[in-house]
């Protein structure tokens, strides 16, 4: 019959932990030796064993080495009440994994990263509130941008998101009409009518004229997000924007 006590050799054979990671939990107590003899050698007894294939199994869960250390200190009945709590906790952190997942194969395929919603559950802003925030920290002291305040707070906050929704609809349109159109001259009736288009999706909340318009296909041209969007480059699309007679 086999000695009752497993050598360090052993216990990596049953268990496959790595002989660093029980050196460690040795030196920070979390599972000492049953024995050490006089030349170092370290000796695992039975219920050490169950010990460690416990903390392996803590581990897999996810929990840290300090909670871990702070389960084994207590009874069966008091680990499976944390346990049940921890299931809880894993199922949201699983429906969120799903979450970012099906939101991640949705940008691939080409969505705007503005319609993602990654960050509903966080205390991070969404995209759409951060483009927000970044607009009026830059053009928030300007007249342009104080007249499209003053016209948005006129609407309820149900008129609002379906305006956004349906504003964004429309421009995401006009642009790929533009991407389709952008081998003919910028001064072409095509693409001045979809130009047209576009100014009239901007004057539901404020009035646009031709500098503004400018303006703001320049922040398009220099805006890496916008340029990576549309899968163009600058001197195309966007060209047709700054054009004269834009």
């Amino acid at each position: 019959m086999k000695t009752p006590y497993f050598t360090v050799k052993d216990i990596i054979q049953i268990t496959g932990i790595t002989k660093r990671a029980l050196h460690y939990y040795d030196k920070t107590d979390l599972l000492k030796p049953s024995k050490v003899e006089d030349n170092g050698y370290r000796y695992y007894d039975q219920e050490a064993l169950g010990n460690l294939q416990m903390i392996l199994l803590f581990k897999e869960m996810n929990f840290s080495l300090k909670d871990i250390a702070a389960m084994m200190q207590l009874s069966k009945d008091e680990q499976k009440d944390i346990l049940r709590e921890h299931r809880s906790t894993l199922v949201q952190r699983k429906q969120k994994l799903e979450t970012i997942i099906d939101q991640l194969d949705e940008y691939v395929d080409g969505a705007n990263i503005s319609h993602l919603h990654l960050f509903d559950d966080s205390s991070i802003l969404s995209i759409e509130e951060q483009y927000e925030s970044e607009a009026k920290f830059i053009y928030g002291d300007t007249e342009k941008y104080q007249e499209f305040e003053a016209n948005v707070s006129l609407l309820s906050v149900e008129e609002q998101e379906q305006a956004y929704q349906q504003f964004s609809v429309n421009m995401e349109q006009v642009f790929r009409e533009l991407a389709k159109h952008q081998d003919l001259s910028p001064a072409s009736g095509e693409v001045q009518s979809l130009v047209y288009e576009w100014k009239s999706c901007l004057e539901q909340f404020m009035v646009c004229d031709d500098e503004i318009l400018r303006c703001i296909a320049e922040a398009y041209t220099m805006d890496r997000r916008y340029v990576g969007y549309f899968g163009i480059t600058s001197g195309t699309v966007f060209a047709m924007l700054i054009a004269p007679n834009s």
